[in-house]
């Protein structure tokens, strides 16, 4: 007989890199509860009450808001899968490695992407989009990443819905590192598709995307010529199981609703205008012990949620990483494309955006770097975050 694994321990850790997030003990005790038929009457309670939440965090009045039962990257499957047919032409921004996913599924899918690049950790403006638009006035939708987890780059989205809607086009937005974090407005920025995934700003644990459509996206739906590529992803189909007709089409994840259930009421708990400053006040004060360590930020418009950075000249990054999880049990992220060996991602989303956190890691980085030879003055950073935590800004 083989030798059987021993029982389940995973490590304690501080999840400060580009995702999961910490989960709290509400949510773990939410995914505990009794699993019950996907069909159950009081399931379908819980999913109703998710499709309301979700609703209000991304701020939309879009009928059709629901979470599908895979991981963020079906959410941005389901999107473009179901808006775009073979043929039909699609703009994609790419500023990093999730705007180039986008533009990959889609030509996977025999979408005519046009690729509108920008250097990695900067953003688009709107002369540069209506440039695109020019170019090709053909396209049918344009895709852009909002919140670029592998750059930590935070794009403004005023005016970009209604120069899409101008020239006959969808917008699609990547909200996977913002959605709970930062300020999302679906309805505001005229935004016609949406997704994200629940391990990031919701601070639960992986294994849903929530999706939003627009009346505009439902009727550019209804028109299609043609059957969705993905049988699974296909939201005409999905849409009355979540809808009221509840027709049967998967065995949904009982228990991860009841996760995105809690994770979604406690972000209402605290409401979302404190929850985003909590957030900004976080980021402010990991930014300040940074940069008072000489630590640089690398994109143009920084998100609060996730701190992409320089790695110091002469550090090497995988021995800084691996003395943070083996001394202080802090993962944080590496560089990923151009900025591997080069750049550190630290994620402060949801759970894990906290004052402990941001100083635990400074202290913890104060001691990787000075393990490294990197000379500052000793407590510079902690001190520096601690200022900005003692002002009244």
């Amino acid at each position: 007989m083989s030798v059987l694994p021993a029982p389940l321990n995973p490590p304690d850790r501080v999840l400060l890199g580009p995702g999961p997030s910490d989960v709290s003990s509400r949510i773990l005790r939410a995914l505990s509860a009794p699993t019950i038929g996907h069909l159950d009457p009081h399931y379908l309670e819980l999913m109703d009450e998710v499709r309301s939440m979700l609703r209000e965090v991304f701020r939309t009045e879009n009928e059709l808001t629901l979470a599908v039962s895979a991981t963020g990257m079906a959410g941005m499957e389901c999107i473009i899968s179901n808006l775009l047919e073979c043929g039909d032409e699609m703009i994609v921004c790419i500023n990093g490695v999730f705007g180039g996913r986008m533009a990959d599924m889609a030509s996977r899918q025999g979408i005519v992407v046009h690729k509108l690049e920008a250097e990695w950790g900067r953003v688009f403006d709107l002369a540069q989009i209506e440039e695109a638009f020019k170019r090709h006035p053909g396209a049918k939708a344009i895709g852009i990443v909002h919140a670029e987890t592998s750059t930590g780059a935070h794009q403004p989205m005023d005016g970009i819905g209604e120069l899409a809607h101008r020239n006959g086009s969808l917008l699609i937005v990547d909200a996977v590192t913002s959605l709970g974090g930062v300020d999302v407005r679906i309805d505001d920025w005229g935004v016609d598709a949406c997704y994200s995934a629940t391990q990031k700003c919701l601070s639960c644990p992986p294994g849903l995307a929530p999706v939003t459509f627009s009346k505009r996206a439902e009727e550019k739906m209804a028109g299609r010529t043609s059957k969705c590529v993905s049988w699974y992803l296909d939201v005409s189909m999905v849409r009355d199981y979540w809808g009221s007709a509840r027709s049967y089409h998967h065995t949904a994840p009982i228990n991860m609703t009841y996760a995105l259930r809690e994770a979604l009421l406690i972000i209402l708990e605290e409401g979302l205008d404190v929850r985003f400053a909590r957030h900004e006040r976080n980021h402010r004060a990991l930014r300040a012990g940074l940069e008072a360590m000489g630590v640089s930020y690398i994109p143009q418009h920084s998100l609060t949620t996730l701190n992409c950075i320089g790695i110091p000249d002469g550090v090497d990054d995988v021995v800084a990483r691996k003395h943070l999880l083996e001394q202080y049990g802090i993962e944080i992220g590496s560089g990923l494309g151009p900025f591997k060996g080069r750049a550190w991602r630290i994620g402060l989303m949801g759970e894990s955006s906290s004052e402990r956190n941001v100083m635990l890691v400074l202290s913890a980085l104060e001691s990787a770097l000075t393990r490294q030879n990197v000379s500052f003055k000793e407590g510079v950073g902690p001190a520096a975050a601690q200022a900005v935590y003692g002002s009244r800004d």
